[in-house]
C-alpha cells in the first residue's frame, strides 16, 4: 500500500513538474510572433506583451560597414526576443546613459515592442522612438525610452537602435564611388529608414495598424525626425511627428557638404593608417571607436550626401517636399545654462555684454535688446535664454515655423517648463547632464547654477511615463501629475494626430504672427508664443 501511494505521489509531482514547465497552448500563442523573418518568442508583463532585441536588418559587419542597412536574413524554428541586443558601438560620452543592453557591438541593428494587443486584428497606433546622444551615444535599452507606459495607453511602441559615430556617418570617396547612387555617410539616417520599413511590413503582426505611425524622438532623435521628413526614402512610412527639442534645420547645426564630409573621412582613414576602403574595412572595430575618440577627430554626424538628405532640410521644407503630417513639437525652458555662452567666465552683465559683443559683432545691440542685461539678474536671465536658443532652441523653432509655412497640416508647439525636483541625496554631488540625467561634478571646474527651468531631455522621463526608473531625482506627487498629463496629450496625438483630449487643457494649433504654444508644467495652460522677435532675428543672423 505504502509503495502504491509513493508511486502515485511520484505521478502526480511529474505531471505538475511538467505543466509547470510547459507554457499552455494559450499561453504560447500569447507570446509567439510570426513576422517576415521567422517566428519570434517575447515575454508578458503585466499583460503587455514584450519582444525585445528583434532585428530589423543583417549585421552591419565586415564588408557590410559603411552599406545602407541589408534585409534581415530568415531564421528557422523560434528565435528567442526576451532580451535587449548590443548597443550601437560608442564612447562612454554621458555619464547619465543607463543601458540594459549587455555590450557594444557593430552587431547592433535591433528593435524592442511592446504591444497591448492580443490579436494582430486589433490595429493599434504605432509609436516609433528614436534615442537622442548627439549620433555619438545611445541605446534603445535605455529605461527612459521604455515602452511598456504607452503601451498601457493602447498604443504599440517601439525603439530603435542606429549606427553612431564614426559607423553611422563616415563618409569617404571609395564609399561614394562604390554607392552606386554618388552618395555615402548617413548610415544611422538609414537605419532608421529600414526600421521604419520593418514596421510597415510587420507591426500588425504584434496587432499595430501600419497607416497609423508616429515617429518621435528627443535631441538627435527629433533631429532624426526632422530628416526622416525630408527625406525622400521616407515618404509614407509614417503619418504624424512628434519632435522633442532639435532638428536638421537651422544653420547652427552646420550640416556637413558631402565633398567635405569625404575629405574628413579621408583624412581620418589616413590617420589610422588605411589606405584603402578595404583596409579601413579590416580594422577592428575598437580601433576605429578610439581613433574618433581622440582630439582633433572629425564630428561624425549628418551630412548633407545628396540621396538621404537631396537638398538642405530648410530647403525641402521651404519647397513644401517633406512628409505632409500633423507635427507637434517643442523645445525646454532651459536647453542650456549660461556658461556655455560665457565660456566658462564668471556670469556678470559686462561678461555677458561682452560675449554677445564677440558672437555677433555690429548687431550685437539688436541681440542685447531683445536679451537684455541692465541687472545681474537679467543678464543670468537673457544668457541662460540665449544659449538655449543657440543651443536648440532657433533650430527647432524653424522646423516648426518651415512645417507650419508649407506642410499644410497642423503644428502644435509646446515650452516644457516643470523643473526637475530636488536629487535624492545621494546624487549631491552631481550636476545635470545635457544627454538627460546628471553627470559627476569635475572638481576642478566651477559648478554652474543650479538650473531653475527644465534642463535639455528633462521631459523625455515624462512624456514616456518612465520617471520611476530614473532614480536619480526625488519625485514628487506633481511630477507625476505632470507626467500623466503629458502622457495624456502624447497618446492622444499618436492616435489622432491632435494631441486635445477630455480633461486637458486646449492645445490650439500654432498659427499666425504670433502663433499659440502649450506651457507645460504644474499649472498647464495655452498661451501666446512670445519668443517669436527673438527667432526671427537669429533666424536673420544666422542665415546672412
Amino acid at each position: 500500500m505504502k509503495s502504491a501511494i509513493l508511486l502515485l505521489l511520484l505521478a502526480v509531482s511529474l505531471i505538475c513538474l511538467s505543466q509547470a514547465k510547459k507554457p499552455t497552448a494559450k499561453e504560447s500563442a500569447g507570446s509567439r510572433v510570426r513576422v517576415a523573418a521567422g517566428t519570434l518568442e517575447g515575454r508578458t508583463s503585466q499583460g503587455i506583451r514584450v519582444f525585445l532585441g528583434v532585428p530589423f536588418a543583417a549585421p552591419p559587419v565586415g564588408a557590410r560597414r559603411w552599406q545602407p542597412p541589408q534585409p534581415v536574413q530568415p531564421w528557422a524554428g523560434v528565435r528567442p526576443a526576451t532580451a535587449f541586443a548590443a548597443r550601437p558601438m560608442q564612447l562612454p560620452l554621458f555619464g547619465d546613459m543607463n543601458f540594459r543592453s549587455p555590450a557594444g557591438s557593430e552587431d547592433c541593428l535591433y528593435l524592442n515592442v511592446w504591444t497591448p494587443a492580443t490579436a494582430a486584428q486589433e490595429r493599434r497606433p504605432v509609436l516609433v522612438y528614436f534615442y537622442g546622444g548627439g549620433f555619438q551615444a545611445g541605446d534603445a535599452s535605455e529605461p527612459r525610452y521604455d515602452g511598456e507606459a504607452m503601451a498601457r495607453r493602447g498604443i504599440v511602441a517601439v525603439t530603435v537602435n542606429y549606427r553612431l559615430g564614426v559607423f553611422g556617418f563616415l563618409a569617404h570617396p571609395e564609399l561614394t564611388r562604390e554607392s552606386g547612387r554618388n552618395a555615402s555617410g548617413n548610415y544611422g539616417l538609414l537605419d532608421q529608414q529600414a526600421a521604419l520599413r520593418w514596421v510597415q511590413q510587420n507591426i500588425s503582426a504584434f496587432g499595430g495598424d501600419p497607416q497609423q505611425v508616429t515617429i518621435a524622438g528627443e535631441s538627435a532623435g527629433s533631429m532624426s525626425v526632422s530628416g526622416q521628413m525630408a527625406s525622400p526614402g521616407s515618404k509614407g512610412l509614417f503619418q504624424r511627428a512628434i519632435g522633442e527639442s532639435g532638428s536638421l534645420l537651422g544653420s547652427s547645426l552646420g550640416l556637413t557638404p558631402l565633398a567635405a564630409a569625404e575629405q574628413a573621412g579621408a583624412t581620418f582613414a589616413a590617420g589610422v593608417g588605411a589606405t584603402s576602403l578595404d583596409a579601413l574595412r579590416a580594422l577592428p572595430a575598437e580601433q576605429l571607436l578610439a581613433a574618433a575618440g581622440k582630439p582633433g577627430a572629425p564630428r561624425f554626424g549628418p551630412i548633407l550626401d545628396g540621396y538621404f538628405l537631396p537638398q538642405a532640410p530648410p530647403a525641402i521644407f521651404a519647397a513644401g517636399q517633406q512628409a505632409r503630417v500633423p507635427l507637434l513639437l517643442g523645445w525646454n525652458s532651459e536647453e542650456m545654462n549660461a556658461g556655455w555662452l560665457l565660456g566658462g567666465q564668471p556670469l556678470t552683465p559686462e561678461n555677458y555684454q561682452q560675449a554677445v559683443q564677440k558672437r555677433f559683432g555690429d548687431r550685437a545691440a539688436a541681440v542685447l535688446k531683445l536679451y537684455p542685461a541692465t541687472t545681474p539678474a537679467e543678464a543670468e536671465q537673457s544668457a541662460t535664454d540665449l544659449a538655449g536658443d543657440l543651443f536648440i532652441g532657433y533650430s527647432t523653432w524653424k522646423w516648426a515655423a518651415a512645417h507650419q509655412q508649407t506642410g499644410g497640416q497642423p503644428v502644435y508647439r509646446y515650452l516644457y517648463a516643470q523643473p526637475r525636483p530636488a536629487m535624492v541625496p545621494a546624487m549631491g554631488d552631481a550636476t545635470p547632464g545635457l544627454a538627460g540625467g546628471v553627470l559627476k561634478a569635475d572638481p576642478s571646474k566651477p559648478k554652474p547654477p543650479a538650473p531653475r527651468g527644465a534642463v535639455h531631455s528633462a521631459e523625455i522621463e515624462y512624456a514616456l511615463g518612465n520617471l520611476a526608473t530614473n532614480k536619480v531625482y526625488a519625485w514628487t506627487a506633481t511630477d507625476y501629475l505632470v507626467s500623466d498629463l503629458l502622457q495624456r496629450y502624447f497618446a492622444n496625438f499618436i492616435k489622432t494626430g491632435n494631441p486635445n483630449g477630455a480633461g486637458l487643457a486646449p492645445w490650439p494649433a500654432a498659427g499666425g504672427a504670433r502663433p499659440q504654444q502649450l506651457r507645460i508644467n504644474a499649472s498647464t495652460r495655452a498661451e501666446p508664443a512670445a519668443q517669436e522677435a527673438r527667432y526671427q532675428l537669429l533666424d536673420e543672423l544666422l542665415n546672412k
